[in-house]
């Protein structure tokens, strides 16, 4: 099975816009056309309360004709087209669809944050995490959320196995981003972030990348789009994490970025594992 998760940073510039970074972004669509994956899963999608338009759909089989659409959006009382996730699958597969909330605090849960695919024998969810945002005045939240989100994925991992995806907004080790010195109190590598994402793992899940990989330098996931050399010079942060439950880690067979070519921001992630 092969799986694609991309902070696609809205859809809707993705494919309506004509701008040089929508543009950049199709490109990426084009690339995850070829990659043929049975599930795509998509964060950021910035779509109003009603979801994707009737143009939007179109466009999207017509990349995706023989994927399903789920997705999810920010409701009131959260902010309007903000955040928002979605998923594309194999038409011919039926899993149940859920929309989560958590009990996190102030408007996190109508954020559009999860969507999870329950299949006959594992759970696919994704995620796109809070940011603890400028000044870290979502910090304290963003704490709450990783103890309340860590104990969601425990509870689906006690029925079956977990595939667990999405912009994590955490770089979890010095080597998961270029420069951890001058970022300490950054917004995705505070301690207490940190801390959050080891803690997690140790409720029975596993960094796929890196038990692939082991602690190879300079790979990363995401290039801010604020610096314009920042992709250039690979001054990155690897922030997208595909996630299994431990039993599963021996499955994988494949864990990796995939080339974005010249858009900043994220780079989409793939998963392959034997089910």
């Amino acid at each position: 099975m092969k799986l694609i998760s991309w902070n696609i940073d809205s859809l809707n510039a993705a494919l309506t816009s004509d701008s040089p970074r929508a543009l950049l972004s199709r490109a990426v669509i084009d690339t995850l056309v070829a990659e043929n994956a049975d599930i795509i899963a998509i964060q950021e999608t910035k779509l109003s309360a009603k979801g994707p338009t009737k143009k939007h759909l179109e466009i999207l089989s017509d990349y995706f004709p023989n994927h399903e659409v789920a997705w999810r959006s920010s409701v009131e009382p959260a902010r309007k087209g903000y955040a928002g996730t979605m998923f594309l699958y194999r038409k011919e597969w039926t899993p149940t669809i859920t929309f989560p909330e958590i009990g996190a605090p102030t408007t996190m849960d109508a954020e559009g944050r999860i969507i999870t695919l329950e299949f006959d024998n594992f759970f696919v969810t994704q995620v796109y995490t809070p940011n603890a945002g400028d000044g870290l005045k979502r910090l304290e939240d963003r704490q709450i959320w990783d103890v309340q989100y860590a104990a969601y994925l425990a509870e689906l991992d006690a029925q079956k196995p977990v595939l667990a995806t999405g912009d994590y907004n955490v770089a979890h080790k010095e080597i998961d981003l270029a420069n951890p010195n001058s970022n300490r109190r950054s917004p995705g590598f505070t301690d207490e972030e940190r801390a959050g994402f080891t803690h997690l793992l140790s409720k029975g899940f596993t960094d796929t990348f890196r038990h692939m990989h082991g602690d190879i330098l300079n790979a990363y996931s995401w290039w801010a789009q604020r610096s314009k050399t920042s992709k250039i010079n690979n001054t990155g942060w690897r922030i997208d994490y595909w996630l299994t439950s431990d039993r599963l880690a021996d499955k994988i067979t494949k864990s990796d970025m995939i080339d974005s070519g010249a858009r900043q921001d994220h780079t989409p992630i793939v998963l392959e594992i034997e089910l």
